[in-house]
């Protein structure tokens, strides 16, 4: 073989190994998983609501690898080469729904998607995990996160005396380990005339206490024995008695859906006997106890704004998300647990309402943003827009409690899973 010969076979032998390694390059870089990849966006609006201060006029918002980065007027900052510029009227943080079954309750309103409530057995269910049941892809989750809900608390409904137990959830991911980010959030429990629909027992007020005293004392027994040194001592596992035991350490709180004032008093009663951190659900006569809920140290999650005005709740008012921040109250508020198609609310409305009826503009969009991150212990990680926290991100293309306004675009964890203005 000649010399040239030689060195033509070999130039071809190099072009072909540079051009498969480059394809095989490429490949790589394609089948490289999506949340791996650095993402960088600049967000830019008129206005800026950031949750955690004095809105910003002509904001900027950076955000770099699923956490904002930056937050601040546009003017004191160069957007860095090569991130992705998204413009808006008003810019808010992704917002979040107090309490909610979606995710367990779907939008066929048939019995295979409604799992908020088990009637089979007993009205007492602590050990029911709302892990097992939550579903991710449900569309009613897709539907909220279109309308720019990026958190959801949600689980076992309203119904039972302990109906079991609430986690905490992005409304993005496709399984419970990408979307679940509290897995035990809190416990779901029911006083008042709201059990007797689908159970035998307890038929009074005074019954339902007496079970829930009667469990709580059980599970004290049961964590004293458990605490104890020696392993042959302890009793064998329960799954009751240790979801009771979480709630009596503080590492879940109790989640107690009331709403004539004799049942909040009763709740404040119950929670201050056990030293329960207590959250209180729906409230429709809560203001006719201000004073008895505020000198307990209970948050609240307050009813749908527009909630329909009968049974439990026939004496509730629009008001009561004002009269809750006037007393300094914390509060968030609710979509709540609806019976029929599709089974759920848009808290932005709920708060759109509650604005027009007293509460101030600010202080509306905290209730579903920064109040309910603090109720669920999550507000070193959601609820505002600061630096280091998770980019969870909403543009409106006018004031968010306009009717007439729409979500344009929702990031969860720094990624855009909806564009389109609705």
């Amino acid at each position: 073989m000649t010399t040239a010969k030689t060195i033509y076979y070999f130039i071809s032998f190099l072009k072909q190994s540079l051009m498969s390694n480059f394809f095989t390059l490429c490949l790589a870089v394609l089948s490289f998983p999506a949340s791996l990849m650095a993402q960088t966006y600049a967000l830019k609006a008129d206005v800026v609501h950031t949750a955690a201060g004095p809105s910003i006029s002509n904001g900027l918002i950076l955000v770099k690898e699923g956490k904002i980065e930056w937050v601040g007027p546009v003017k004191e900052k160069t957007i860095p080469k090569g991130y992705k510029i998204y413009s808006a009227k008003v810019i808010t943080p992704g917002l979040i729904d107090g309490h909610s079954v979606v995710g367990l309750a779907g939008a066929l309103n048939q019995p295979h998607d409604q799992d908020q409530l088990e009637t089979s057995g007993s009205a007492l269910a602590p050990e029911l995990s709302a892990l097992d049941a939550y579903n991710p892809r449900e569309v009613l989750v897709e539907y909220l996160r279109m309308m720019g809900v990026t958190t959801i608390h949600t689980g076992h409904g309203p119904g039972a005396l302990i109906s079991g137990q609430t986690l905490v959830a992005k409304t993005a991911g496709s399984n419970v380990q990408e979307a679940v980010i509290d897995a035990a959030a809190m416990l779901a429990i029911t006083l008042g005339a709201g059990i007797n629909s689908g159970f035998k027992t307890p038929g009074t007020r005074s019954k339902a206490i007496a079970l829930l005293r009667q469990e709580l004392l059980k599970a004290q027994t049961y964590l004293r024995k458990m605490e104890q040194a020696e392993l042959s001592k302890r009793p064998e596992r329960d799954l009751r008695m240790e979801a009771l035991a979480q709630l009596l350490r503080g590492e879940m709180k109790a989640l107690i859906t009331v709403d004539r004032a004799h049942d909040i008093q009763a709740a404040i009663r119950l929670a201050k006997e056990f030293n329960l951190k207590l959250v209180l659900d729906s409230v429709s006569e809560a203001y006719l106890v201000i004073d008895e809920i505020k000198s307990s140290g209970a948050e609240v999650i307050l009813h749908p704004t527009m909630k329909r005005a009968a049974g439990e709740s026939e004496n509730l008012t629009f008001e009561t998300a004002k009269i809750l921040n006037e007393a300094d109250i914390p509060f968030s508020l609710q979509s709540g647990f609806e019976g029929y198609v599709p089974k759920t609310r848009v808290v932005l409305f709920e708060a759109g309402v509650a604005a027009a009826y007293g509460l101030p503009f600010e202080k509306a969009l905290a209730a579903i943003t920064i109040h309910p991150a603090r109720i669920l212990g999550l507000d070193q990680r959601i609820g505002s827009l600061e630096a280091g926290k998770d980019a969870d991100v909403v543009l409106f293309d006018g004031d968010p409690f306009e009717y007439t306004t729409h979500v344009c675009i929702v990031f969860v964890n720094g990624k855009v899973v909806s564009e389109n203005c609705r």
